[in-house]
């Protein structure tokens, strides 16, 4: 084994020494308050966070600059957890506050991007709201491992719909958007037969005076 006759040139991993870092938990000995965020938070009510947060994004100038960044590509959600980041900074509400109050000011500055008309992303990721989700290759494959009789009865009910000509349609998911529209009630006529027109029989009543029989006299 060489040993290296010269010292490491500072600022290079090798010069580093890794007994020299704080030690684990060393942040919570130490008073935080000279930080904003080390103090009790002005704001403890989501409520009153909520309603500030919307208070200055009617401002002519931070609405503008947001619409700004919206134009520009910037996602929703990343605005809305900058600005949870920077009020926690800033001693405004705690983390948890901010993540009560990110779903609704997101929603509302989606609200004002739709009615000023301006483009905007939802999500930094795009496919966010597909993440997790389980697709078909992987569900038939985890029921024929697991299910094997349901995954043979499916099959042959697929089979036998093929063999009768109904070819099985490509699976499309349905929401708000993509839902077909209303099928339009038919416009043909419905079919007017002409209700029979002959006389209904009237026979003549019988119209002989019933027999009236007189009274006795006493």
């Amino acid at each position: 084994m060489e040993i290296m006759d010269e010292a490491p040139r500072a600022g290079t991993i090798e010069a580093k020494d890794p007994f020299a870092t704080a030690p684990p938990g060393h942040s919570l000995t130490e008073d935080n308050s000279k930080w904003a965020w080390g103090k009790p938070p002005q704001i403890v009510d989501p409520e009153e966070a909520l309603e500030k947060a919307i208070t200055s994004l009617q401002k002519p100038k931070v609405r503008d600059e947001m619409f700004k960044l919206l134009y520009t590509g910037v996602a929703v959600e990343v605005m809305v957890e900058g600005y949870i980041l920077q009020s926690f900074q800033e001693g405004k509400f705690t983390p948890d506050v901010g993540i009560l109050i990110k779903p609704p000011l997101g929603l509302y500055i989606s609200h004002m991007a739709e009615e000023a008309g301006i483009p905007y992303r939802l999500f930094e990721n795009e496919n966010a709201t597909e993440e997790g989700k389980m697709d078909d290759k992987t569900f038939f494959t985890m029921m024929k491992q697991n299910n094997p009789r349901m995954f043979e009865f499916i099959k042959e009910n697929v089979n036998e719909s093929i063999r009768e000509g109904n070819m099985p349609s490509e699976p499309t998911e349905e929401n708000f958007m993509t839902m077909d529209a209303p099928q339009e009630m038919p416009t043909e006529e419905m079919p007017t037969e002409e209700m029979p027109t002959e006389e209904m029989p009237t026979e003549e009543m019988v119209t002989d005076e019933m027999p009236i029989e007189e009274e006795a006299i006493i």
